[in-house]
C-alpha cells in the first residue's frame, strides 16, 4: 500500500487517538478530583456502585451494535433489514438491565441505605452508555471519524464537569457524585435521539459498499428468534467483558471494605485510560473494516492481524514499563497521600498492559460470525476464573489479591484467544 493510501487511515487513527486521549484525560482528572474530594471510603462507595451499574449496563445493548457492524460489513445496504428488529430487542433488554439494578438496590441482601441510594441515582448511566454505543456504531459505519471522536468525548466531559462542580462545594459525598453522573447520562440519551430516529428510518451514509441502490431486492425481515440465533454470542460477550474487568472492584466492597474498593477503583481507572489505546485502534477505527475484509478480502484481513499483533505487543511492553516506573511518584502527586499505596497495585497491574494490548489484537480474528461462539466460550472461561480467584484471594490478601487475580485472568484470556485463532488461521495467506 502506497503512502497516499495510508494517509487517510493514519489521519483517522490520529484523530480518534487524540479524542480518546482527551476523553481519557478528562476521565482521569474527574477521578482525581472525586477521589481527593470524597476520600477513600466515600469514593469507594461511589466507585463500587458505578462498577456494579457498569457490569449490568451491556445487557441493554446486548452486543447488537457489534452485530450490526458485522451484518453491514457482510450484507452492505441489505443490512437495513436487521435494524428495526434489533432496536425492538434492545428496548426490552434495556428495561431488563434497569430493572436488575433497581431490584438489587432495593432487595439485595447486603445493600445498605447509602449503597441503595447511590445505585438508584446511577441507574440512568445504563441509558447513557446504551446511547453512546448505538450512535457510535452508526458513526463507525458511516466512517465519520470527527463526529465519532466528539460523540465519544461527551460522557467524559460531562463527568469532569460533575467532579469540578463537587470540588467547589463545601460538602460532597457519593450521592452527589451519583446524581451528577445520572443527569449527564440522561442528557446524552436525549442528545442521541435524532441519530437514533435516523437509524430507525434507515437514513445512514454507509461507507465501503457504494451508493445506496435505487431499489433493494425484497429481503425477509428477521423475527426475534432469527435475531437471537445470529446475535446471542455478541450479547453474551458484551455482558461478560465488564464482569471480567470490573468484578474486583465490586467484590472488594462486599468482601473487604469501601476503602479497599476505592483504592482499587483508582488503579482500575488508570488501567482503563491506558486500555483506551488498543480499543481506539481496533474498536473505533478497524472494527467495521475488519468485518468487511473478513468477508471480501481475506489476505488483507490476516495481514492486518499479524501487523497488529506485533505493534500492540511492542506498544504494550513500553507502556507497561512506563506505568511501573512512574506510578510511585505520580499517584501520590495526583490523588494525594491517602491513595499512595495504589502505586503498589499498579506495579502488579502493569503486567497486564502488554497482555491486554496483544489480547485486543488477537481478538480481532474472533469477531466474525463463525468464530463468535468460541470468543464467548473463552470470555466465559476467563470471567469465571476472574470471579473465582477474586472470591478466593480477596478475603486473604485484600486489594493485592484482587490485583494478582486480574493478572492471572488476563493471561488466561490471551492464551484462550491465541489458541482459538491458531485453530482458525489458514496455513498461509
Amino acid at each position: 500500500m502506497n503512502a497516499s493510501a495510508w494517509r487517510p487511515a493514519a489521519t483517522a487513527i490520529s484523530l480518534l487517538w487524540l479524542a480518546t486521549m482527551a476523553g481519557a484525560g478528562m476521565v482521569f482528572l474527574a477521578q482525581v478530583l472525586l477521589a481527593r474530594k470524597l476520600g477513600p471510603a466515600e469514593y469507594g462507595l461511589f466507585a463500587s456502585s458505578l462498577a456494579t451499574v457498569t457490569v449490568v449496563a451491556p445487557l441493554a445493548g446486548f452486543g447488537l451494535s457489534q452485530f450490526r457492524l458485522r451484518v453491514y460489513g457482510a450484507e452492505g445496504w441489505a443490512g437495513d433489514r436487521w435494524l428495526r428488529p434489533s432496536f425492538r430487542f434492545s428496548a426490552w433488554t434495556c428495561v431488563l438491565a434497569v430493572g436488575g439494578v433497581v431490584a438489587w438496590a432495593l432487595f439485595g441482601p447486603v445493600v445498605d441505605a447509602a449503597t441503595r441510594d447511590t445505585l438508584l441515582l446511577l441507574t440512568p448511566v445504563i441509558a447513557g452508555l446504551f446511547a453512546i454505543d448505538l450512535v457510535g456504531s452508526k458513526l463507525r459505519l458511516e466512517e465519520r471519524h470527527s463526529a465519532l471522536a466528539l460523540w465519544q468525548m461527551l460522557m467524559s466531559a460531562g463527568r469532569l464537569a460533575v467532579a469540578a462542580t463537587l470540588l467547589v462545594l463545601p460538602v460532597a459525598n457519593a450521592l452527589g457524585a451519583a446524581l451528577g453522573y445520572g443527569l449527564v447520562a440522561l442528557l446524552i440519551a436525549a442528545l442521541a435521539m435524532p441519530q437514533l430516529n435516523a437509524m430507525w428510518h434507515g437514513r445512514m451514509d454507509l461507507q465501503g459498499h457504494g451508493p445506496r441502490p435505487a431499489s433493494l431486492e425484497p429481503l425477509q425481515t428477521p423475527d426475534v428468534a432469527q435475531l437471537w440465533s445470529q446475535a446471542w454470542a455478541y450479547g453474551v460477550a458484551a455482558i461478560l467483558y465488564p464482569v471480567f474487568f470490573q468484578v474486583s472492584t465490586v467484590l472488594l466492597k462486599y468482601l473487604s471494605s469501601n476503602e479497599d474498593a476505592g483504592h482499587y477503583g483508582v488503579a482500575l481507572g488508570v488501567m482503563t485510560a491506558i486500555y483506551l489505546f488498543p480499543a481506539t485502534v481496533y474498536h473505533k477505527f478497524l472494527l467495521s473494516r475488519l468485518h468487511r475484509w473478513a468477508v471480501h478480502d481475506r489476505p488483507r484481513f490476516w495481514r492486518v492481524y499479524r501487523i497488529g499483533n506485533l505493534s500492540m505487543l511492542g506498544a504494550g511492553v513500553i507502556v507497561g514499563l512506563l506505568l511501573a516506573i512512574a506510578s510511585p511518584w505520580a499517584i501520590p502527586l495526583a490523588f494525594g497521600p491517602a491513595f499512595a499505596d495504589v502505586a503498589t497495585l499498579l506495579a502488579v497491574l502493569a503486567l497486564c498492559v502488554p497482555v491486554r494490548f496483544l489480547s485486543t489484537a488477537v481478538e480481532a480474528a474472533l469477531l466474525t460470525e463463525s468464530h463468535m461462539r468460541y470468543r464467548v466460550v473463552s470470555m466465559l472461561f476467563a470471567a469465571v476464573v476472574a470471579v473465582a480467584l477474586n472470591w478466593w484471594l480477596i478475603p486473604h490478601y485484600g486489594v493485592m489479591g484482587a490485583a494478582w487475580a486480574t493478572v492471572a485472568s488476563e493471561v488466561l484470556l490471551l492464551l484462550a484467544r491465541w489458541l482459538g485463532v491458531r485453530g482458525f488461521m489458514p496455513a498461509r495467506t
